[in-house]
C-alpha cells in the first residue's frame, strides 16, 4: 500500500510510452494510426498460426520505418524447428528489427517443434545471439485456462533467472483484465519475489462487448456480471462499445511506485489500431 510519503501513480504518468499490438496483416492500419502514436512507441508484432514469415517481416520493418520500435513475437510452441528459429531471428537482425522481442508459449496445445514454452526458446540463447538486448515475458495476473497457477509462477521466476544468468534485461507484458485488484495482487506478488522489470499491464483498447466478451472467455478473463459493470460493459446491450477509462483510473490509483515499480500499459487493439490511437489521443487530453 502507499505511504504518506509515497505519490500514486496519475492516469497520465502510466500512460507515458504506453505500448500497442498488431498482427501482420495489420500494416494498413498501422500507416493509418502512425500519426497517432508518439516516435519511439512500442508496437508488438503477434506470431500468429495464419500468417506467414514474409508477412511478420513486413509488419515488423513497417513499424521500425515509421519511428517506432518493433517487437516481434517468437511463439516457441508455433517452432517447427530451431533451423526456423534461427531463419526468422537472423531475418529479423538483417532488417534491423530483433532489438527486442517477446519470447512467448503460444496456442498450440501440442508443440509443433522442439520448443514445450517460452522459456525453451530463451535457454538457447539464440534470442541474444541474434541481436536482442531486451525480451518480453509474458504474466497472467488471472491465471491461463489451460496452465496451473504453481506452473505460471514456476515460469515467470525461471524466466527471469535465466534472463538474470545470460545478462539480458527483461520486460513482463500482461494478458488483458477488466479489474485492477487482481493485477494490483499479482504485482505484488512479482515485486516480491525480487522481479523488478518493468510490467506492461494489458489493457484491452476500445471495442464492441460483444468481442470484449468473447476475447475475455477465450483467454480466461474473468468477466462476472460485477466485473463487467465495475468495468463499465453492460451486459444488456453487447452492440454497445466500450474503453478502458475506467479501469486505467482505479488502476493508477492502487499503483505506488516505491511499491509497484515500473508499470506501463499495453494495449490489446481489439477495436483497431486507429481506434485505439485515437481513443488514447482523446483519454490523455481529458487528464
Amino acid at each position: 500500500m502507499a505511504t504518506a510519503e509515497s505519490a500514486n501513480y496519475t492516469p497520465a504518468q502510466l500512460l507515458e510510452d504506453f505500448s500497442l499490438e498488431m498482427t501482420g496483416k495489420d500494416v494498413p492500419g498501422l500507416l493509418e494510426a502512425a500519426p497517432l502514436l508518439p516516435r519511439g512507441t512500442r508496437v508488438n508484432v503477434t506470431f500468429l498460426g495464419n500468417e506467414d514469415l514474409e508477412m511478420r517481416l513486413v509488419a515488423s520493418k513497417a513499424v521500425l520505418d515509421h519511428g517506432f520500435v518493433p517487437v516481434p513475437h517468437i511463439s516457441a510452441r508455433r517452432l517447427s524447428s530451431q533451423a526456423q528459429l534461427e531463419e526468422f531471428l537472423g531475418a529479423l537482425q538483417a532488417q534491423g528489427t530483433s532489438t527486442h522481442v517477446f519470447s512467448v508459449g503460444g496456442d498450440p496445445s501440442t508443440p509443433e517443434g522442439p520448443y514445450e514454452d517460452s522459456h525453451d526458446v530463451i535457454k538457447t540463447g539464440l534470442l541474444q545471439q541474434f541481436g536482442a538486448k531486451d525480451i518480453s515475458i509474458a504474466g497472467y495476473p488471472e491465471g491461463h485456462p489451460d496452465i496451473s497457477d504453481e506452473q505460471l509462477w514456476t515460469a515467470i521466476t525461471g524466466k527471469h533467472a535465466t534472463l538474470t544468468e545470460q545478462g539480458t534485461p527483461g520486460t513482463i507484458l500482461t494478458q488483458f483484465g477488466f479489474d485492477e485488484d487482481p493485477v494490483v495482487a499479482w504485482i505484488e506478488k512479482v515485486r516480491a519475489a525480487g522481479i523488478d522489470y518493468e510490467i506492461r499491464v494489458g489493457v484491452p483498447g476500445p471495442a464492441g462487448i460483444k468481442r470484449l466478451l468473447s476475447f475475455a472467455a477465450r483467454f480466461g478473463v474473468a468477466s462476472s456480471a460485477g466485473i463487467a459493470k465495475k468495468y463499465g460493459l453492460s451486459l444488456t446491450n453487447l452492440m454497445g462499445t466500450a474503453g478502458p477509462d475506467k479501469f486505467i483510473k482505479r488502476l493508477a490509483k492502487k499503483l505506488d511506485p516505491a511499491t509497484h515499480g515500473v508499470v506501463k500499459l499495453h494495449f490489446y487493439t481489439f477495436g483497431g489500431l486507429t481506434a485505439t490511437s485515437e481513443w488514447i489521443r482523446d483519454f490523455k487530453e481529458k487528464l
